[in-house]
């Protein structure tokens, strides 16, 4: 049964990177989380979509297991529109365009059959939205927020209160950086955590991901590919995969968050294998434990036998 809300955009993108182009395919932070979530757990999505958003895309979604009762589909409307163009080493976007169109009005209701749900996803959306959202939800659920600079620059207050009522915040390094107000990656995340969340992931694309919690702190590094075709969409999948995980397990204790950060790792370096849902859709089971299994190898070493160190050189 599902239990896993996701809560955030269902778009159309044209995107342009050094390796090919795509123009008006579907996107959107929850889309990419649910369609992760979706190879771990039958996720809940909440959304909105114009007419002009296709029926296979959440064909895609429903062969996940997602229950789509949450999502408003207004037959008149356009769907959320982003353009965007990637640079050579794909750290940096330009934004040609953004047209809310739908979303603009999105004030999401939660069905009655998702409101007790035990896990939920509150992608990168307006933080009064999120809260929204999270007056919706039981005291028992465990909450996860992405954000943006932009939220952080002009929504500072609002975000605060989002923090203060979640259990895990997701930010990349720049954002953390600009929210805390320090360079430091690690006293960054201790400011985040007094703002109220138990744990923070710090998402450091190339450079893997940082979970840490006021006892914990883990570090993983991203699972090596011979060739990115397009990040859009890679830290939704990250969460997706996160949150998916978190749903298959009794706790959200920290051997379990490490285990969901792994997760969210290797799901994330199929999703930039190709344009827009591609990578995902050739994602299985079999894949799935297989760089899951790599990537634990890559970081496994062997104790040290202390008493070596009093040997003579």
């Amino acid at each position: 049964m599902a239990d896993t809300v996701v809560v955030g955009s269902m778009a159309l993108d044209s995107v342009k990177t050094p390796f090919g182009e795509v123009d008006r395919v579907v996107g959107g932070a929850a889309v990419y989380a649910s369609v992760a979530a979706g190879l771990l757990t039958p996720p809940r999505v909440v959304g909105v979509v114009g007419g002009d958003f296709p029926e296979d895309a959440l064909d895609l979604l429903r062969s996940r297991g997602a229950d789509l009762a949450g999502v408003e589909r207004v037959p008149d409307g356009r769907s959320f529109f982003w353009s965007g163009v990637y640079d050579y080493a794909m750290s940096d976007r330009e934004t040609l365009a953004t047209e809310l169109n739908v979303f603009a009005d999105f004030s999401p209701t939660l069905p009655d059959s998702y409101r007790e749900s035990r896990y939920c996803f509150l992608a990168n959306i307006q933080p009064q939205v999120q809260l929204a959202v999270l007056d919706q939800l039981g005291q028992a659920c465990f909450v996860m927020c992405d954000t943006m600079n932009l939220w952080i620059e002009t929504e500072r207050d609002a975000l605060g209160e989002v923090l203060s009522r979640v259990d895990l915040a997701l930010l990349n390094d720049s954002e953390i950086r600009q929210l805390a107000g320090t360079p430091n990656l690690a006293r960054a995340a201790e400011r985040v955590l007094d703002l109220g969340p138990r744990f923070v992931v710090i998402k450091k694309g190339e450079y893997g991901a940082t979970l840490v919690s006021d006892d914990d702190y883990f570090s993983i590094p991203s699972y090596p590919l011979p060739n990115v075709v397009d990040p859009t969409g890679a830290g939704d999948s990250f969460a997706g995969g996160m949150i998916g995980l978190l749903a298959r397990q009794d706790d959200c204790c920290d051997r379990e968050l490490r285990r969901a950060v792994a997760f969210g790792t290797v799901i994330a370096s199929a999703c930039v294998e190709g344009f827009s849902l591609d990578g995902l859709r050739g994602l299985d089971g079999e894949e799935l434990r297989r760089r899951y299994d790599a990537l634990r190898e890559m970081v496994r070493f062997e104790a040290m036998e202390w008493d070596e160190f009093d040997r003579p050189r």
